[in-house]
Order: structure tokens, then C-alpha cells, then sequence
């Protein structure tokens, strides 16, 4: 079973009794500046208390409600109520400060507090600027999230079907919010997808279907046998011991004529569809998350196509170097040498570090044939990132100062946090091989630092390029739901290039 977004509705009306019959009225409390008096009322609070003829003050100090973003309290409502003439349950939502963040967390919280509802009203959005009311509506939609179910629960409840925005107008921030969670959303549905369904083309028929009705955006699918022809040898070689062969998707988006020259981007993910570490085997717990290791594929497909559903004037390539990492006959061995796409050879150690060895491919591809102006690889790559820097800061390797500003500034927009990490030019020697053009990991005795030289082998093939690296191997999976985060794998990316894209990534 697949989840459904719920439907956002507009209502240029901020009067909160349009909210009767529904099953929530959901009303805005802002938290005090530290250390100060009580909760603040916002709109729509002090009239759906004269309607409703509850004193919501004294509610919110006997249950402590301070208004924290995303905290919410249910209100009871007298049974007389329930009648139609009123909503059948009113929420308190705290809105925090009111920052972006905050409205984000607090739209989050009004989801999980609706889950089973049929119709939900708020008047949360009104008077919000468009970039305050987008965040409202991501978060709302964000942790709307489920993952799709092939077994035969029903699972939790559904996301509420219809949320009415009270003064909200028909306008570009709720329509971009709607494509930026649909993106994560896609995201998640790829990456949650179990590897007994999910193998490389599977991936790649989905990439058909998704791209299937948007003017503009072209799927090439280059199979083993074309990967074979054309010199992709870190494709083969990891996908060698699968029974699923790789395959390399291209998925290309050409703004619509007449539109002015933009700089051409070009985003490569990694997609591994089940990391079982190969010959180099993973422990048994290590292996039970790694259906998520293709997230990387999955947020530049869904970033692709959002930038189409937005009819961006950018044009944008995403390329899917997808394999499975199986343990078999074909595996590849530590101690190998592979020729991969251009024909660099590379000394293997670790046939579980092959997630660089599908981007070596795709980013030489992209380097060679595709003439890019900005080129940006997402990959679940290393353990060590999240060693470093926890599971909610992505490792983001560049040293294009422009770009990094750029991929900072989406990252405070879309609450996507990234964390600059240095390409130590003195840690280079740890990619020295006796036997190859370059080793893929560092040699024992090295600099350990096993993020930053797994960028700096990534660098190797993107040639004078402007580029940048983003290891989301610690936000890309979640223990656990927290605010727009789902439990799982969290869609982390899809929002943060498609808002870098809006901007227009120069």
C-alpha cells in the first residue's frame, strides 16, 4: 500500500467558523521570548475561543503548553458540540518563534496530531510571508509521510485527507511546497522499497513512469551489455556477483523553448539496490538498513523531476549508476584491479566501499559527455560521515566558494543541514596504489579521515569541473520520526537541490 499526500486547500476566508463540521480546528499559539509571561495567541486562537466558548489560556497553563514549535494540545469540546455547528476537536498549535524552522516543526506537529482525520482546518498560515507559509506546509506534508507496505497490515493511521488553509491564497509558495514534499516523498517511497522488489531495473522502469507525463524530461537506459560496450567498468564490477544486472539511467530535463540560457547541471546518485558489502561481507545488523543504499539515485531522480514540475529555466541531468552488491561467483575480490570509465585502473581493497566505484563511472561519464557547468554526486558513501557528524548534518565536500554558498543557503531554507568538510590535500597520499592508477580506500597506516578521502577519490573524476560532494550516509536513514523526519529512510536532499535548483544554481 502506497500513502497519499493529503490535499492542501486554500480558503482566502480567515473567519474560523468555516471550520464547522470538520473533525479539527487547528489555531496557532505562539511560545514567549525566553524567560517571559505565557503563551501568545495568534491568528484565529482568541475568535475560535469566543466561538467555541472555551477559556484556552487557562487550558494551556493547566496542561503546561508553552507553544514550542511543533508541541500541540488537544482541547475537548462539550458533546453538544458534535452536532455540525462546530469542528469536532480543537488543536492548540505551537508555532514556536515563528521562524521558518519553527512554522516547519509546527507543521509536522499538526500531521501527526490529525493522522485518521477526514478534514482538517487551521488558521496557521494566516498573514505568513510565502517562504514562512512554505515551510508550514512542508513540514505538514513532510511528516504526513508513510512507507509503503507490501505485507498484509494496515498499518498506522492515514495522513488527514484535506487541510483548508484559512487566508491562505492560490499562489507559488504552496504550489512549490506541495512539488518539494511530493520530491521527498518520492524519495522515501524509492529508497523504502524492499530489495526483493527493488533491483536495478526496477529502479529504472520507475524512473520511466515518474518521467512519463512531464514535457520536457527524456529517460535513457544504458543496460549491461551498453555499459559493457562503452567502458563502465565500476558498474560491472560491483554489479558482477548479482543475478540483477546494472544498468546506468539518464534522466534529462530541457526548460521549455524560448527560455534564456541557463548553466547546465548535472546531479549523479548513487544507487546501490542492496549492499550486502560483497566478498568483504557486512555483519548481519549492518546489512538489514541497506535497501536505502540507492537514497542518492533516488534524491537526484526526484530532484530532476521536480525541477520539471516547476518548469525551472534550468536544465538539469540526473545519472543513476545503479547495481546491487551481491555475494556470488562474479563478485568482484579485494586485491583486483578494475578499469573503470576512461580507463583509470583502481586497486581494490574493500569490495564494501563500492559505492564510489558505480560514481567513479558516472561522474567520468559526466565529465567526458555532458558538458557540465555544476556537478553535484549524493551518495549514503561512508560510515565515517556520521561518525563525524551525527545523523542530521550532511558531509558536504567542495571547494568552489560560490557553490558552497549557494548549497549552504538551500540547506537554511529547506532545514536540510549540511556541515562543510575540508578536501585535505595532505591526506592524498592514502590513494596511492603500487599496482593501479589510484587504491579506493586508504591503505592501513594511512590518515583514516575515511570520508574525506573517499571525496578526494570522487575529485579524480570530475576533472576540472566546479563540483561538489554530499555524503548523507548519517541523515539519509532515521531511528526514528522527529518533526518533518520519518522514521527510515528520510528522503534527505531531494528538497535541498531542488530549492538550490529554484534559486538557480550558478
Amino acid at each position: 500500500m502506497v500513502a497519499r499526500m493529503p490535499r492542501l486547500v486554500p480558503l482566502a476566508g480567515s473567519d474560523v467558523r468555516s471550520a464547522a463540521g470538520a473533525d479539527v480546528l487547528a489555531v496557532p499559539v505562539a511560545a514567549p521570548p525566553p524567560g517571559e509571561g505565557d503563551p501568545q495567541p495568534r491568528p484565529g486562537t482568541a475568535d475560535a475561543a469566543v466561538w467555541l466558548g472555551l477559556n484556552t489560556a487557562v487550558l494551556a497553563e493547566q496542561q503546561r503548553f508553552r507553544g514550542s514549535a511543533g508541541e500541540v494540545l488537544g482541547v475537548p469540546l462539550p458533546s453538544s458540540r458534535d452536532d455540525g455547528a462546530g469542528p469536532r476537536r480543537l488543536v492548540l498549535l505551537g508555532v514556536g518563534d515563528g521562524s521558518p524552522t519553527a512554522l516547519r516543526r509546527a507543521g509536522a506537529g499538526l500531521a501527526r496530531a490529525t493522522r485518521g482525520a477526514g478534514r482538517v482546518v487551521t488558521s496557521a498560515g494566516v498573514g505568513l510571508p510565502p517562504q514562512h507559509l512554505r515551510a508550514f506546509c512542508e513540514g505538514l506534508l513532510l511528516a504526513s509521510y508513510d512507507p509503503p507496505r507490501s505485507g498484509t497490515g494496515d498499518g498506522p493511521r492515514p495522513a488527514a485527507e484535506v487541510v483548508e488553509l484559512l487566508g491562505v491564497d492560490e499562489g507559488p509558495a504552496l504550489a512549490r511546497a506541495v512539488v518539494a514534499a511530493r520530491a521527498t516523498w518520492r524519495t522515501r517511497d524509492l529508497a523504502s522499497t524492499p530489495s526483493s522488489t527493488k533491483d536495478p531495473a526496477w529502479v529504472a522502469d520507475q524512473a520511466r513512469a515518474l518521467a512519463a507525463d512531464l514535457p520536457g524530461v527524456e529517460v535513457e537506459v544504458l543496460d549491461a551489455a551498453g555499459l559493457a560496450r562503452q567502458g563502465f567498468g565500476g558498474l560491472l564490477a560491483v554489479g558482477g556477483g548479482s543475478v540483477s544486472p546494472p544498468c546506468l539511467v539518464t534522466v534529462r530535463y530541457r526548460p521549455p523553448a524560448g527560455t534564456a540560457p541557463r548553466r547546465h547541471v548535472v546531479l549523479v546518485g548513487k544507487g546501490i539496490t542492496f549492499d550486502s558489502g560483497g566478498l568483504s561481507i557486512k555483519p548481519r545488523d549492518a546489512m538489514i538498513p541497506m535497501k536505502t543504499d540507492m537514497a542518492g539515485a533516488a534524491v537526484v531522480l526526484a530532484a530532476v523531476l521536480g525541477a520539471a514540475e516547476m518548469e525551472l529555466p534550468q536544465p538539469v541531468t540526473a545519472l543513476l549508476p545503479l547495481a546491487e552488491n551481491a555475494f556470488g561467483g562474479g563478485s568482484y575480490r579485494p586485491g583486483d584491479v578494475v578499469r573503470v570509465h576512461g580507463g583509470t585502473t583502481v586497486e581494490i581493497a574493500n569490495t564494501d566501499a563500492e559505492g564510489r566505484m558505480v560514481l567513479a563511472d558516472a561522474l567520468h561519464h559526466a565529465d567526458a559527455s555532458l558538458e557540465p557547468d555544476l556537478l553535484v554526486d549524493v551518495a549514503t558513501l561512508t560510515g565515517a560521515a556520521s561518525l563525524g557528524l551525527g545523523k542530521r548534518h550532511a558531509a558536504l565536500y567542495t571547494d568552489d566558494a560560490p557553490l558552497l554558498e549557494q548549497l549552504r543557503s538551500a540547506s537554511e531554507a529547506t532545514g536540510e543541514r549540511v556541515w562543510r568538510m575540508p578536501l585535505v590535500e595532505d591526506y592524498a597520499y592514502a590513494l596511492d596504489s603500487d599496482v593501479a592508477d589510484l587504491r579506493h580506500v586508504a591503505a592501513k597506516g594511512g590518515p583514516g579521515a575515511g570520508s574525506i578521502t573517499a571525496a578526494l577519490f570522487l575529485r579524480e573524476f570530475t576533472g576540472s569541473r566546479r563540483w561538489a560532494h554530499l555524503d548523507i550516509a548519517g541523515p539519509g536513514r532515521a531511528d526514528r520520526d522527529e518533526h518533518e523526519v520519518t522514521k527510515g529512510a528520510t528522503g534527505f536532499g531531494a528538497r535541498l537541490l531542488l530549492r538550490w535548483l529554484e534559486d538557480g544554481a550558478v
